[in-house]
């Protein structure tokens, strides 16, 4: 599939041709990665941030934001609920926090692996090198670090830099796979500036690199960021600009999973915040087989606000397993066991 192609799809508007998409995504989905729905529980352990996305409600600029970091026992708690659900992953979650140091999560990933099997995702920004290193050899599974936009002038407009320093994800996710991480990016679908050119670019940029897991979801204005208040003077020109809808978003996961068959893919709760009844079943019928419940206990869940109106806000730990079980179920899926590796872990020339 090339990019031609690609932009075809994305401006594609006739459902009866979008039918076909859908089923070759869900054809390659079953084909490469199989039935079962692998659960990762996600715990957001900090929503404080020296950054200043521009699209981030936990911004750091953000003044109105109460802000926390968890402790590790309330951490570890969570961690235990997620082996009483027999979830295979646990994320932890956060913002850029320099508070969250090398030998503190180093002592909480080696405490997680001695007492469970559970796979440990991170997701914490743009980290350096000698602290992605001693994660990793703490026993620190993969690593999420979305790229948010390949077009370069796009994201340094969104993403400003800390002071003296240069943002270069792409380089960051290369340089975490040498390191030996499971590799996971993604991107904001309908981002103000944002073409259909822009987003076939994006899905180009998964395939190149080899991504084992891909996270999308749809851009969702917060009226505390700069991008919020001022999208529609940012807009790319009309005809142009790509629309941050429910329907565009599984474009984006179908094309994502066949451009990348052997990628875990979620149906986020992004997705699920735009479309609440049937969000996340849509987009695991349209080529995902991820979800990620939320494990953040309710104290801390309304805190981590990127975009307003977030999905399952006041659902407990539990509320949100029963929930996920029974969308999964509904659709005629298994509950995933295990871990949920990505199968380029039984590709030694591939290996994150």
């Amino acid at each position: 599939m090339n990019k031609i192609d690609i932009v075809e799809w994305l401006r594609c508007e006739d459902e009866s041709k979008l039918e076909i998409l859908w089923k070759q995504a869900d054809e390659t989905r079953e084909k490469h990665v199989g039935n079962p729905v692998h659960l990762r529980g996600l715990i957001e352990i900090s929503n404080i941030c020296v950054r200043d996305c521009h699209y981030c409600g936990i911004h750091a600029g953000n003044a109105e934001l109460e802000r926390y970091r968890m402790p590790n026992e309330e951490i570890m708690a969570c961690v235990r609920e997620a082996v009483d659900y027999r979830y295979g992953t646990v994320v932890l979650q956060a913002g850029e926090d320099y508070g969250i140091t090398k030998d503190w999560l180093s002592g909480l990933i080696k405490q997680i692996k001695a007492e469970t099997e559970l796979a440990v995702t991170l997701s914490l920004g743009e980290r350096s090198d000698e602290e992605l290193v001693a994660w990793k050899e703490a026993g620190a599974d993969r690593y999420l670090l979305r790229f948010e936009t390949s077009n370069r002038a796009l994201y340094d407009r969104i993403h400003p830099p800390l002071s003296g320093e240069n943002s270069d994800r792409l380089a960051l996710l290369k340089r975490l796979r040498e390191i030996g991480y499971e590799i996971g990016s993604g991107v904001m679908i309908g981002i103000p500036g944002q073409t259909f050119e822009d987003l076939a670019n994006d899905i180009l940029t998964f395939k190149q690199l080899n991504l084992d897991m891909i996270g999308v979801g749809p851009y969702i204005a917060h009226a505390g960021t700069p991008l919020g208040r001022d999208e529609a003077k940012l807009a790319a020109s009309a005809g142009e600009q790509v629309p941050n809808s429910e329907a565009m978003t599984y474009k984006v996961i179908a094309l994502a999973r066949i451009a990348c068959p052997d990628a875990n893919i979620p149906s986020t709760s992004a997705l699920a915040t735009l479309n609440t009844a049937t969000g996340r079943e849509l987009g695991l019928a349209r080529g995902a087989n991820i979800v990620m419940p939320n494990l953040t206990p309710k104290k801390y869940r309304a805190l981590y606000e990127i975009y307003p109106a977030k999905a399952c806000i006041d659902e407990t730990a539990a509320d949100c397993r029963a929930c996920m079980h029974g969308r999964i179920r509904s659709i005629g899926r298994g509950i995933g066991s295990g871990r949920g590796d990505s199968p380029n872990k039984a590709k030694p020339d591939q290996a994150a």
